[in-house]
């Protein structure tokens, strides 16, 4: 099988500016892609991460230090300020080695940021993925 670069995408939303709430939300998000598509870090060539200009409390990438990605290329940066945008929303970009299709990646939107991809019906359903214990 031939290992190809893919890209993972995932989106959520927070209500509240607060370092607290965006490295929540974004341990959560990646948690769940990490679940849903079998991520092994080692195999993560990079990683971006924004946020919408609302959200500067915490650099998102954090979240990702503490799952224990400390060699990992991260980089946060703000999105486009669009003025129908979704406010207080973190999305994340993993650039992932796998021989996975581009057909078998799952991706991960949560909360309000759902909304962003409605012609992915199946994930909302990936959103009830169990996700292990990371605050061990």
């Amino acid at each position: 099988m031939k290992i190809v670069c893919r890209g993972v995408r995932g989106a959520t939303t927070v209500e509240h500016n607060s370092a607290a709430e965006i490295l929540q939300a974004t341990e959560e998000l990646l948690a769940r892609m990490i679940a849903a598509n079998g991520i092994d870090p080692e195999d993560v060539a990079s990683v971006i991460f924004t946020t919408t200009p609302d959200l500067n409390a915490e650099y998102p990438a954090l979240a990702a230090r503490k799952l224990g990605w400390m060699d990992s290329a991260l980089l946060c940066g703000h999105e486009m300020a669009v003025p129908h945008g979704l406010p207080k929303c973190i999305r994340i970009l993993c650039h992932w080695n796998t021989t996975k299709s581009l057909k078998e990646i799952k991706h991960i939107y949560l909360k309000d940021a759902a909304t962003l991809r409605p012609d992915r019906k199946s994930m909302l359903e990936l959103a009830a993925v169990s996700v292990p214990d990371t605050q061990a």
